[in-house]
């Protein structure tokens, strides 16, 4: 016989040692796992049927557990619509929201370098940024109340100078959210109308007047200025948002779950909605429901009223009978077509229609799924007057509604004021760094708001984290690291001046090169000595050396020179590169740097850069030998190799570990001496580890003669060999 998918997706999931159900972190792990599985095929009764299977093992952890099974919701209803059905952009124009693709008013810019106007963000309506999908929240927080939302300096400007009638009419919006957020509805209805008067094609206000109907319990003309908005705009994912909640208000979650599918379909990281559906799922797949109908105050859709809650292919059937899935119970039409109407059956028109009677009946409670007018004829003439789902509500110019047929074309005035900008409103010092004074080039900005070249701000924070401009710490910025480019800036920057761009490129460009030398201008660390193939760890904390190891991580060269202190000259005539192999940042901005000594070289002229010092160098290496030269020389090389071995393994044993500890072991010896051009490792080892005299180590490093090293080494083994036998 054959098992039902829920039976089957339940075999997988073995119970738990010592018990019946699966009620620890590893089941859930395992139901997770398995709902996982299912969504890239899209099989939605495989993954209802393994909801519901689970809940035998254990109760879901609340709704948030449902995060799985809704996305394969999600999946399935995106794939019925078809592929037609993409994301819109929204309006086009320079300064537009990455998040509602409306006009930018008051921009913040999040920490991954994108903007959004400060409505999408005061209302979390996402958790993640719609471009680039990273946390809009901040590190460990719930919500973005925990960090103020200041707005972009100059982006801010730029949207005053270039639209100020756009931005007094977002200012005119955050007034009108204040009166929502406080209840004064009345107030705010008053307000939204006054401003529709002077301005009717602005979408927003109708958004508001849909939020003040909804707080006076006047469901049906808020669900009227909602279906205009989506018949002007049918992809902004908001709208089926705002519309599901007044249906859930009103008590038809079955129409609200669709319209929330149908934001998420649309953007599929619409938290607010994706909350809700959770929720609605946690409700319906509730082990307290199984074996019970569903309530019909929960489900008002016929195809499961009175339909035992049961496990197996039968349940999953019933669960995608609802009018999520099939086109057939949309209407009858053989496509499903986007959900642009508010109800789509006669009962719940008329419900919806008769909330003012019901509202003094019973406060609203819940509004009945049961259609309160029976018979063919009355539904096809309910159908006729109110069903939202086959005529749109169009506003005339006066101000009333009327309906307008299915198929019946509106014309869409998608053409917004903040399209194009006056050429004479473009100057190039809107866009100026205000610590460099040229163009931005790179530009970031700042938790405060203010906005500078990347390489300006990390300059400054090297000296101290807090903003150039207005004083706000930056500890927080500075420990992340994370200097995003703020892209839309960039943006305009590119198409509004590119010349002035490609010559700020070609500048950088040339510093950079500069920087890049490895002969010329060679960045000087004066702190200690440096050996070939030795590791040299590093903590750096002043500010010119910051910039320094900055610069060489961004040149690609990874290398600066390292000498020790010269009380002349400022630093010693010879030193040593260094590799740069990691660098650990530190959260107040040090940084620990992970070196291994290169080449070694004699500085030709000293300079300064930027605070740190720079030389002209020349690099050294050792000069060959030949013939009976070369075997003596390696006679000389294997008897100190043997004499610097005894003399380190005669150390004591504290003193041998801190050395292994510090430096590592001592490097085998080379069978060809002269292959590298600086001698045999071990040799730069050694004189690492032994306790001589900085300047007595410097005049070995600068030696270009592998015999001369020797005899030094060996004339320094006999010494501190003497003093072991005593």
């Amino acid at each position: 016989a054959a098992s039902s998918p829920a039976a089957a997706v339940g075999s997988e999931l073995p119970p738990e040692p010592g018990g019946s159900g699966g009620h620890g972190e590893g089941a859930d792990e395992e139901r997770e796992l398995l709902l996982a599985r299912l969504v890239p095929a899209s099989r939605l009764k495989e993954a209802v049927g393994a909801s519901l299977a689970s809940l035998c093992l254990g109760p879901f952890g609340g709704a948030q557990r449902l995060g799985t099974l809704v996305d394969c919701l999600v999946l399935n209803y995106r794939l019925r619509q078809g592929p037609g059905r993409g994301r819109e952009r929204g309006a086009e124009g320079p300064l537009r929201c990455c998040g509602c693709g409306r006009f930018l008013g008051e921009p913040v810019t999040v920490p991954c370098g994108h903007t959004y106007c400060r409505r999408c963000l005061r209302r979390e309506l996402r958790a993640r940024c719609r471009r680039c999908r990273d946390w809009l929240l901040p590190a460990g927080g719930t919500s973005t109340a925990a960090a103020p939302l200041r707005t972009s300096v100059v982006l801010n400007r730029l949207a005053e100078k270039w639209f100020p009638g756009e931005c007094e009419r977002a200012r005119a919006g955050t007034r009108l959210e204040e009166l929502l957020t406080q209840g004064r509805f009345r107030e705010a209805l008053g307000a939204v109308n006054q401003a529709l008067r002077a301005d009717s094609s602005d979408l927003m206000l109708r958004i508001y007047r849909a939020e003040s109907y909804v707080g006076l319990h006047e469901y049906k003309t808020a669900i009227e200025d909602l279906n205009f908005v989506i018949s002007k705009m049918p992809n902004w994912p908001e709208v089926y948002f705002q519309k599901g909640k007044v249906l859930q208000d009103s008590g038809f979650v079955g129409d609200a779950l669709q319209l929330f599918l149908q934001c998420l379909a649309l953007d599929e990281d619409f938290l607010p909605a994706k909350l809700e559906v959770e929720k609605i799922l946690c409700d319906v797949l509730s082990p307290e429901k199984l074996g019970e109908s569903l309530k019909e105050s929960a489900w008002n859709s016929p195809h499961i009223r009175n339909k035992p809650f049961i496990l197996g292919s039968e349940v999953a059937a019933s669960y995608c009978n609802l009018q999520l899935c099939p086109p057939q119970s949309l209407g009858g039409s053989d496509v499903l077509e986007p959900v642009s109407g508010g109800l789509n059956r006669a009962q719940s028109a008329h419900a919806l229609n008769s909330t003012k009677d019901l509202a003094k009946e019973d406060g609203l409670k819940r509004v009945s799924s049961e259609p309160l007018l029976s018979g063919q004829g009355k539904g096809a003439l309910l159908k006729r007057k109110l069903s939202f789902s086959e005529q749109d509500t169009v506003v005339c110019e006066d101000g009333r509604n009327k309906h307008k047929k299915q198929g019946e074309s509106t014309k869409r005035d998608m053409t917004l004021a903040f399209g194009t900008i006056p050429g004479d409103l473009i100057d190039v010092s809107d866009f100026e760094c205000s610590l460099c004074m040229r163009l931005f080039f790179e530009p970031v900005t700042t938790p405060c708001g203010h906005t500078f070249c990347k390489g300006c701000l990390e300059r400054c924070l090297d000296h101290a984290p807090q903003c150039p401009l207005c004083k706000e710490s930056l500890k927080e910025y500075l420990a992340s690291r994370k200097y995003s480019i703020t892209e839309l800036l960039e943006e305009l920057i590119m198409k509004y001046l590119s010349d002035e761009l490609f010559e700020r490129k070609r500048i950088h460009a040339e510093e950079t090169a500069e920087h890049s030398n490895l002969t010329k201008n060679v960045p000087m660390f004066v702190c200690t000595m440096a050996y070939p193939t030795v590791p040299c760890p590093l903590h750096v904390f002043e500010p010119r050396y910051r910039l320094m190891i900055r610069r060489s991580m961004e040149t690609g060269t990874k290398q600066f020179g390292m000498c020790i202190s010269d009380s002349q000259n400022g630093f010693a005539d010879y030193g040593c590169m260094l590799q740069i192999r990691n660098v650990h940042f530190l959260p107040d901005g040090r940084s620990v740097v992970d070196t291994i000594g290169g080449k070694r070289f004699r500085v030709l002229r000293r300079g300064m850069k930027d605070g740190y010092c720079t030389a002209d160098i020349e690099y050294l290496e050792d000069v060959k030998v030949a013939d009976e030269e070369l075997k003596k020389l390696r006679e000389l090389h294997n008897f100190v190799y043997n004499q610097a071995c005894s003399w380190f393994q005669n150390l004591r044993n504290k003193f041998r570990t801190q050395i292994l500890q510090h430096f590592g072991p001592m490097p085998d010896r080379e069978e060809n001496i002269q292959a590298m051009p600086n001698g045999p490792a071990w040799c730069w080892w050694l004189l690492a580890v032994l306790p001589v005299d900085p300047r007595y180590q410097l005049s070995v490093l600068s030696m270009m003669s592998l015999k001369d090293r020797l005899i030094k080494i060996q004339h320094i083994l006999t010494y501190f060999s003497r003093d072991q036998s005593k």
